[in-house]
């Protein structure tokens, strides 16, 4: 068994910056891919960036130039650097981890920008 554990989240003016971090602890010998998603109120949990094992990452074009998902393997840490934060970035943040064949999802994390 995986556990998750968010931090980071909170209220920021819009123009701010955030960053959250996902702490795996438990069976975590083998951790592959790594997201964060987001859901606002009402609408779907859409992907926001993707790391691989790799390094290799990906992002929603709503957040490129603007996020930064980073790992620290070590650590068992994935992060997400939020800069120039826009009202329409307030959701609940999820992280997501690949852990051999199974798939483990954070509480979540509030982020509310204020404009």
């Amino acid at each position: 068994q995986v556990q998750l554990v968010e931090s980071g989240g909170g209220l920021v003016q819009a123009g701010g910056s955030l960053r959250l971090s996902c702490a795996a602890s438990g069976s975590t010998f083998s951790i592959g891919a790594a997201g964060w998603y987001r859901q606002a109120p009402g609408k779907q949990r859409d992907l926001v960036a993707a790391i691989s094992s790799g390094h290799s990452t990906n992002y929603a074009d709503s957040v490129k130039g603007r996020f930064t998902i980073s790992r620290d393997n070590a650590k068992n840490t994935v992060y997400l650097q939020m800069n120039s934060l826009k009202p329409e970035d307030t959701a609940v943040y999820y992280c997501n981890l690949i852990v051999g064949y199974f798939e483990y999802w954070g509480q979540g994390t509030q982020v509310t920008v204020s404009s």
